[in-house]
């Protein structure tokens, strides 16, 4: 055996969303029946329950962590939702992000991006929304609301017309993408270490509280899941779903399902 071998067997997965089986004695927030959804990975609650473990039938979690699931969304569409508009949320309030403002998103068609453009129009009152992806995803990311998209494959940075209260990049490239901020303004970047030592790490409030905020835009229709449409993936295709996961060229969220719909 490799003496760098792990020993113990993980079980992937953070996001959450399912139906309530059990409650702890100091539970007041849920009943059993209710139906949830949530990440579980909170770093605040380190030396509590576990950080991960979600791909499985049955899993525990804090009950701060969770938030009811509202009504007109799939448990899929639920489970696609918390780590990704937790980590977008952070990204703004981490920037001060004003109503009115200007925003660019760089990757507009993943996980994170396609909420932050949502977010930017629906939430935060951006007044231009400017997000980049790739030609084939062009049409896509311009009905979750962006104003205007920049295809990368053909537009570098250099080239954007104009420049933007907040940068928000989602995808590790604020060493070429800062050139879009305007000066003094706000650099974010989710991927850690950023690229550029002026970007500012933005991570995740992993609260239920956070979810509960958003209820009314996801039951409007004003926000709304994004799911990879070559998904959601039976338990018994988890391996393939993440290989597609690491190609990149997911759109929104990749879901792993028990009983995908």
């Amino acid at each position: 055996m490799n003496t760098y071998e792990l020993l113990i067997q993980v079980v992937p997965g953070c996001d959450m969303a399912g139906v309530v089986v059990a409650v702890g004695s100091a539970t007041s927030r849920f009943e059993v029946g209710d139906e949830v959804y949530g990440n579980i990975q909170n770093f605040d609650d380190l030396g509590k329950l576990k950080q991960l473990g979600t791909l499985a039938e049955f899993t525990v979690v804090e009950e701060s962590s969770v938030a009811k699931k509202p009504e007109n969304i799939s448990f899929e569409q639920a489970a696609s939702l918390p780590l990704a508009v937790q980590t977008a949320v952070e990204g703004f309030k981490t920037a001060g992000f004003e109503e009115g403002q200007t925003v660019f998103i760089v990757g507009g068609a993943g996980g994170v991006g396609t909420l932050a453009i949502q977010l930017a129009r629906q939430v935060y009152g951006a007044s231009k929304v400017v997000a980049t992806t790739s030609t084939s995803k062009v049409e896509f990311v311009r009905s979750l609301g962006a104003h205007e998209v920049v295809d990368y494959t053909k537009t570098k940075y250099e080239e954007v017309e104009g420049k933007y209260d907040l940068l928000y990049d989602t995808i590790g490239d604020s060493s070429n993408s800062f050139v879009v901020a305007k000066e003094g303004a706000p650099i974010i970047d989710i991927t850690w270490p950023p690229s550029n030592p002026r970007a500012v790490y933005s991570s995740l409030t992993a609260s239920g509280s956070v979810l509960e905020k958003l209820k009314p835009y996801l039951e409007s229709g004003k926000l709304r899941a994004v799911i990879d449409p070559t998904g959601p993936y039976h338990f018994a295709d988890v391996v393939e779903a993440f290989r597609y996961l690491e190609t990149g060229r997911a759109r929104g969220k990749v879901v792993i399902s028990p009983f995908p719909s």
